[in-house]
């Protein structure tokens, strides 16, 4: 049975959700289905990706609007462009209409209901915003289990200016209940935190693991890379890469800059440095620093993980980050913090080295080890390398989500 699938994604192949979108996007395509997306902001030139707003304006219009909400604590209510959301062609008649993250100002999550009565809608969640009353990363905080309201920090991403928690969360949750939905959760952490949040009550959820494609992110030799990127071939390399790669709390910026700190001088490593805001790390580390900016094509990603020897995932709060999971496909292992799902992937002693998490001086100590035994990174290179072929590929994913789509059809056909 081929499937029309329209996806609602922030962007298309600018950030870890709208990557991950994109890869599902397209693996559906090669397996013969019709899919579409439809974004805040497309960066592509895939003729089947559309902008939600069509055009500058309106776009321009929903970023005002977006601000001028947030600021008065009505996350996402007022979007100029969501009347033209539902009338969009794509959303006419689909199969399934697949979410990522609705939040950014594109998209008003009041809207799900008139969708979900077009078709049933899968929800695969990059992050928690849609079980709290604003926040994507609650952090230590567990009012998204009881209702929200008396918010430890406003400020934290996407923040608000006035505390309309309690009431975004039962907002959410009276949307949700008149909806069809079904929760993926790519990790177990957001599996997790999806079974417990009142507001998916009576949702289904299941597990879906990002997939790649590796036939991009595969192992080179290290060399060859580095010729590539215009790098020294004989200095071990350590690689830190995000999308914003300056001063980024969630992404662990700070925890590593220290670690690194407390590694001291070296004269046999490189740090390599690649995201928006690479440069500024430029001289505030004991050790050479590089910047490969911000990369965004695949096999250029694909590259710098091929020239270092490990990544290091610092992040303080984490799903289950692409960087992770590209990083083994390319053979390399991993040193993380022990946070939300990366141990998923991360398995101490096997793939890598976990630290626990904001442990510094354990991060450091766990970097050290690494690069210095060539023997012990030579076997977690080798078992990470499994671990991504047997169970992160984009066919795979593909398929089980194929597989998903296809019971959820039959279903409402029933």
């Amino acid at each position: 049975m081929t499937l029309s699938v329209t996806h609602l994604s922030t962007a298309d192949t600018d950030g870890g959700s709208a990557r991950s979108a994109y890869r599902i996007h397209d693996g559906l395509r090669r397996r013969g289905h019709v899919s579409r997306m439809l974004v805040g902001y497309k960066h592509s030139n895939d003729d089947d990706v559309a902008t939600v707003s069509g055009s500058r304006w309106l776009q321009r219009a929903d970023e005002i609007a977006n601000r001028i909400t947030q600021a008065a604590g009505a996350q996402y209510l007022l979007v100029p462009s969501a009347l033209r959301t539902l009338r969009h062609p794509w959303l006419a008649k689909p199969d399934v209409i697949q979410i990522y993250n609705i939040h950014l100002g594109y998209f008003s999550y009041l809207s799900l209901p008139a969708l979900s009565r077009r078709a049933p809608i899968v929800w695969r969640l990059s992050d928690q915003w849609p079980t709290t009353g604003h926040c994507a990363y609650s952090g230590a905080c567990e009012r998204w289990r009881t209702g929200c309201g008396a918010c430890p920090d406003l400020a934290t991403f996407p923040g608000i200016g006035i505390d309309t928690t309690a009431l975004a969360w039962r907002l959410k949750r009276r949307v949700y209940a008149r909806s069809r939905i079904t929760i993926v959760a790519p990790s177990s952490w957001t599996e997790s935190a999806a079974k417990a949040s009142p507001l998916f009550a009576g949702c289904a959820v299941h597990r879906i693991p990002n997939g790649l494609d590796l036939d991009i992110f595969r192992p080179m030799d290290r060399g060859a890379a580095r010729d590539l990127l215009g790098l020294p071939r004989e200095p071990k390399a350590i690689l830190f890469s995000a999308q914003i790669a300056a001063d980024n709390p969630r992404k662990g910026t700070d925890l590593l800059r220290r670690a690194l700190g407390l590694l001291g001088p070296r004269t046999d490593l490189m740090v390599l440095i690649a995201g928006k805001g690479a440069e500024t790390w430029q001289g505030s580390l004991p050790q050479r620093t590089i910047s490969l900016g911000y990369l965004r094509d695949d096999s250029l990603i694909a590259t710098s993980y091929a020239a270092c020897d490990l990544l290091v995932a610092p992040s303080s709060v984490e799903n289950l980050p692409n960087t992770i999971l590209e990083a083994m496909a390319c053979g390399r292992p991993v040193v993380s913090f022990d946070v939300g799902g990366v141990r998923d992937a991360v398995q101490h002693g096997e793939t890598g080295l976990l630290a626990n998490a904001g442990n510094v001086g354990a991060l450091a100590a766990a970097i050290a080890a690494l690069l210095d035994d060539d023997a012990a990174r030579a076997r977690m290179s080798a078992a990470a390398l499994a671990l991504a072929r047997g169970e992160f590929a984009a066919e795979l994913q593909a398929k089980r989500f194929e597989s998903l789509y296809l019971s959820l059809v039959r279903r409402a056909a029933a």
